[in-house]
């Protein structure tokens, strides 16, 4: 599987905003995450909420175009989660991608790159429960050399990868020539992290 691929259609980089939208911390039984089996799966992924860069968006399911791309969501103002990816607090990568921008202006993800070690995510899943994760690294990686093993590998516990564009955009291609990739681990409500969890700071 290749890197994201994002084409923005603002014709530009990033451009500033100057407030980031209040989100607040959802309210939600943190589900301790689990190993999928086909009679034990966690509840599929409805929403994402990251307070820290103002993010609160519903999530549609994505798969793998003809080419082998992963799927981009249809709208800028919505991410997507890989539909083969494990689901958000299942033993695994979980990995929900969106737009950092388009010519109507920013995207879900614009401020992806200002995340940090250790703010939280949270993924609503569709039986109301929460799977909450840690920021344990941001990295931005040029497209010819996107880490495919790192980012949907196996790992021993339950994590999450959030992608989107970024670096510089290029006019001709129309696209920008980076990806920004967030890791995440799971951890239970109060912050600690969940019983053998691994959290590598990539």
């Amino acid at each position: 599987m290749t890197g994201l691929v994002l084409a923005s259609q603002a014709g530009h980089g990033l451009v500033p905003v100057s407030r980031t939208p209040i989100v607040g911390v959802p309210r939600g039984r943190a589900a301790a995450p689990l190993a999928a089996t086909a009679a034990n799966r966690a509840a599929r992924p409805v929403e994402l909420i990251i307070p820290a860069i103002g993010v609160r968006t519903a999530l549609i399911r994505l798969g793998i175009t003809a080419a082998g791309a992963l799927q981009v969501p249809s709208a800028t103002a919505v991410a997507g989660w890989y539909a083969d990816s494990p689901r958000p607090g299942e033993i695994g990568p979980s990995v929900i991608a969106g737009h950092i921008d388009s010519y109507l202006g920013p995207g879900v993800f614009f401020r992806l790159a200002l995340l940090r070690r250790p703010e939280r995510i949270y993924v609503r899943r569709a039986d109301g429960t929460l799977a909450v994760f840690r920021v344990t690294a941001v990295h931005m990686y040029l497209k010819d050399r996107f880490p495919t093993a790192a980012v949907y590998g196996p790992v021993p516990d339950a994590q999450l990868r959030l992608i989107t564009c970024g670096g510089t955009f290029d006019p001709a291609m129309g696209a920008y020539l980076s990806n920004v990739v967030v890791y995440a681990v799971a951890v239970s409500r109060d912050g600690r992290p969940r019983a053998g969890s691994v959290a590598p700071d990539r």
